[in-house]
């Protein structure tokens, strides 16, 4: 760990390069989708709708082979926790021939790139986060926010800073989360002037929330709580009376740990959330467990619930939701319709009418599924799902107390799980990449006693079932039909990028590869040597199209590959062009 010591000593002192840009302000972020800022990655999604579709064409199908790295960043961040070192996951913002990004501490990096040829590094924020290794956390980051001349990151420790984009100094330092074991691993979402962030450790034994904080101070303006408390709607689906515990829902995690999506023209906020906790132990909370496993729509002004829809109640596979959630206008049956579309963890693909959350279809994407026999029609709850009972049993049978476990594909982490997904609207495609594999579940109960909130609550335990593998594969939203698929050797932890005719994601091996759109044959790959488990995006100098992405992290996600066990660790970034 000296190494990473030393880069990160090395980069606090580097001294400050000219940074002028305009200011990101509410309006440019509102445009991020247009003409004018195809060149720029503004946001963590690059636009409200989520879409990560990026409409610079310069690199092509056809030239694609040709493209070659341009150059390389080393960043720090690689101080251990009792987890192991954390992995790079954010998505670097791209606005003016600045890069933005952050480490798996949450560290903020202001990186200049006008030159086309070389990162060099204008600031490097500090957040004074502890990185004590027994502090029980894990040090992930995906990625920040801009606002204004405001860089905004949320930290693991529960607080959100701001930082001046032009000296990197703390503007602003704000205690967000107030109870134990909360904090934050996804990027803000900036809205007109507010910030909304949501709290990602409901695995600690923690309650879940969305909330909204004014940009310019850090002050707080509303928060949803993901867990409604008894009495609030949604609180009768906790039968904590059932257990002897009736306050089993104040730890039920729900947690809203990767960044959501916003619709302009409705004012809504669409944001997925977490297993309920503990994930392997449904006896500990039976009930359906809202709103755990759900798409929630909030009014962005006030956060008050407008609709949910939950995946798969009263979960006891992890299938938490907290995916992209995909924003769409498209034609279902010959109608117009405003869509969510989801690639659920548990392996099925949904799409929902974003205006009310009802239910239009749903699609199995990864090769084996085995929890659940389909989906009904109707309603789009699993079919064995039944509202009368305090435990649900699905196809692949129960996690109970004192039982024998149970085998449940895909694997816990998905299918798809925080990587993200990618839409092109010329060809109304939706693009995923994730696991194809199973893991099986034991169940190991803990007294409500000995549960500490700040501390990992599982309820059990998980392992892979065999070797885990990959895939890549596409849907057409209007139909909910896959159109293409190719299978691929590792487990995707990288997520996508769309851009015309390429779809691009890197692998647990070090490969960042391009994909043709139609056909997903690979047209163009490197190995870096390096753990992918950050999605790319595309950004422009000067007209010149770039392809960035971040790599680093733990080889203990090799999941049955040996090959890919204890890789070195290396924190960098990577910037390729033609």
């Amino acid at each position: 760990m000296l190494l990473g010591l030393a880069v990160a000593a090395l980069l606090s002192a580097v001294p400050a390069i000219s940074s002028y840009a305009e200011d990101a302000t509410p309006a440019r972020l509102a445009a991020a989708g247009s003409d004018a800022e195809a060149g720029n990655w503004l946001m963590v999604h690059r636009t409200y709708d989520s879409n990560r579709f990026s409409p610079l064409k310069e690199i092509t199908p056809d030239n694609v082979s040709g493209l070659k790295l341009a150059f390389a960043v080393p960043l720090g961040g690689l101080e251990p926790t009792s987890f192991g070192i954390g992995s790079m996951e954010g998505t670097p913002l791209a606005k003016d021939g600045f890069l933005y990004i952050t480490d798996p501490w949450g560290t903020p990096y202001k990186i200049d790139v006008t030159s086309g040829k070389r990162g060099d590094i204008v600031w490097v924020g500090d957040t004074g986060v502890d990185k004590d290794p027994n502090r029980g956390i894990l040090a992930a980051s995906r990625g920040l926010a801009l606002w204004n001349n405001l860089v905004i990151v949320a930290l693991n420790d529960g607080r959100v800073m701001a930082f001046d984009d032009e000296t990197g100094d703390v503007v602003w330092d704000q205690q967000v989360a107030k109870e134990q074991g909360e904090g934050f691993t996804n990027a803000p979402l900036v809205i007109k002037d507010k910030i909304i962030v949501g709290q990602s450790y409901g695995d600690w034994a923690t309650r879940g929330w969305i909330a909204s904080l004014d940009a310019a101070t850090g002050e707080e303006v509303w928060r949803f709580y993901t867990i409604p408390e008894p009495g609030q709607p949604g609180s009768e689906t906790w039968l904590c009376d059932q257990t002897g515990n009736p306050d089993c829902w104040k730890t039920g995690g729900a947690a809203a740990w990767v960044t959501g999506s916003y619709d302009e023209a409705s004012n809504t906020i669409y944001w997925g959330t977490g297993n309920p906790v503990p994930m392997y132990d449904p006896e500990y909370r039976p009930g359906d467990n809202l709103y755990s496993n759900s798409s929630l729509a909030l009014d962005a002004d006030t956060g008050a619930l407008k609709w949910h829809f939950q995946y798969t109640p009263g979960d006891y596979m992890d299938y938490d939701e907290v995916g992209v959630q995909l924003l769409m206008d498209t034609k279902v049956n010959g109608e117009d319709r405003k869509v969510l579309a989801h690639f659920g963890r548990n392996g099925i693909f949904y799409t929902l009418d974003r205006t009310n959350g009802s239910f239009i279809n749903a699609s199995q994407y990864v090769t084996k599924l085995n929890w659940t026999k389909g989906v009904d029609p109707k309603t789009g709850k699993p079919v064995e799902y039944n509202s009368s009972v305090p435990l649900q049993e699905y196809a692949n049978g129960t996690n109970r107390r004192g039982g024998d476990g149970t085998e449940t594909c895909p694997n816990i982490q998905g299918g798809i799980n925080f990587w993200p997904t990618a839409y092109d609207k010329s060809t109304g495609i939706a693009y995923g990449a994730g696991i194809e594999g199973c893991s099986n579940l034991t169940n190991d109960p803990v007294a409500p006693a000995d549960v500490a909130s700040g501390a990992i609550f599982t309820g059990g335990a998980a392992a892979g079932s065999g070797v885990q593998a990959g895939s890549i594969f596409g849907f057409e939203v209007a139909t909910g039909k896959q159109t293409v698929k190719t299978d691929r050797p590792y487990p995707n932890f990288s997520g996508i990028l769309a851009t015309p005719g390429l779809v691009w994601t890197g692998e647990l091996d070090g490969t960042f590869g391009a994909y043709d759109a139609k056909t997903l044959e690979q047209k163009w790959s490197i190995n870096v040597g390096n753990v992918f488990q950050a999605p790319p995006i595309s950004f422009a100098v000067d007209g010149k199209q770039f392809i960035a992405i971040a790599g680093g992290g733990m080889g203990s996600t090799a999941m049955g590959h040996a090959e890919l066990d204890n890789k070195p660790a290396a924190n960098m970034l990577y910037v390729f062009a033609l």
